[in-house]
């Protein structure tokens, strides 16, 4: 995903590279890879959307069937779990762990404009909105 780091407030972070790779990215967007296909219908139909801090949180539970219910939300955990690893890994290969939180405040702004029309995200301020 090429985005630029211009959102940063300090030199030294604005030189991160997002696309940095290392066994630790590599495995990191595998891994978001795997639960992507499984979290697609759940984006269509607004059951989820993304928030304004990278994560993905349960917008309209009615949008799934009562008894899938438990499932999207262990889905929704381990898709967040596995985005807060592929922002630590890219901090880490960067060589700037302490990056973290900035790089993942740069994924929630990619994501968000990149989301297809139709889906759901939060603004800063907790709101949902559609695209």
């Amino acid at each position: 995903m090429a985005t630029s780091f211009s959102a940063l407030s300090t030199p030294a972070e604005a030189g991160a590279d997002l696309n940095a790779s290392s066994p630790g990215v590599q495995a990191a967007r595998a891994q978001l890879e795997s639960i992507a296909a499984q979290m697609r219908p759940y984006f269509d139909s607004g059951a989820v959307g993304w928030t304004a801090n990278g994560l993905v949180a349960i917008h309209d539970a009615s949008a799934v069937p009562l008894q899938a219910r438990a499932g999207l939300s262990g889905l929704v955990s381990s898709n967040n779990s596995a985005l807060q690893n592929l922002y630590q890994q890219i901090a880490n290969a960067n060589g700037h762990p302490d990056w973290e939180g900035q790089i993942q405040q740069t994924f929630a702004q990619t994501w968000i404009s990149k989301a297809p029309a139709g889906y759901w995200y939060q603004n800063a301020s907790g709101q949902w909105q559609k695209k």
